[in-house]
């Protein structure tokens, strides 16, 4: 099925895009996912990904980046979102840019993180002219920190997330960055 969704730029098999209201069934199952949310407090309800998605939304046209939509180039099929998005719990490094990523179980294994990661960076250091961008993933996390050394990111260190510090399981996090 051919794909005429417009895009913001694209990998060799990815398309990455702004939010569509179409996209809140397909993310909300993702979302509902207890594998895909191992590594969060909880899985998300359909109200939160809305409001997610509005956040998106609204942080694109502010700053011109997002975690942005993804769809698979051959056959336009909604996979979850790759990009960038800002940080500023309370910590030593925020506010900061951060790269992130959360994909359907379906597409897991397909290299498609790290190839979404690094058109991403791509798109943030040249048309967004940003000089650093963080990562942060849970300790226990392994198959993110994975994509991140993947994709260029150094490890800066580790941290007690302030947002987690109640989740014994998840509050040890990891810290990577990439400068331009």
């Amino acid at each position: 099925m051919p794909n005429d969704k417009t895009y913001l730029f694209q990998s060799e098999r990815l398309g990455l895009r702004e939010w569509q209201i179409t996209d809140i069934p397909q993310m909300a199952a993702i979302n509902a996912d207890p594998d895909v949310m191992n590594f969060f407090p909880n899985t998300q309800t359909h109200q939160q990904t809305v409001e997610f998605i509005e956040r998106m939304q609204k942080l694109f046209a502010r700053k011109g980046f997002c975690y942005f939509a993804v769809d698979t180039l051959g056959n336009g099929a909604f996979i979850g979102f790759i990009g960038c998005s800002e940080q500023t719990f309370e910590s030593d490094f925020t506010p900061c840019t951060d790269i992130g990523w959360r994909l359907s179980k379906r597409v897991w294994g397909n290299g498609y993180a790290t190839e979404g990661a690094i058109k991403c960076l791509d798109y943030a250091f040249g048309q967004l002219k940003q000089k650093k961008i963080n990562a942060i993933a849970p300790k226990i996390n392994l198959r993110s920190e994975q994509v991140m050394i993947k994709i260029g990111m150094k490890k800066v260190g580790d941290f007690k997330h302030p947002l987690l510090i109640n989740n014994e399981r998840l509050q040890e996090c990891v810290l990577y960055e990439i400068t331009q």
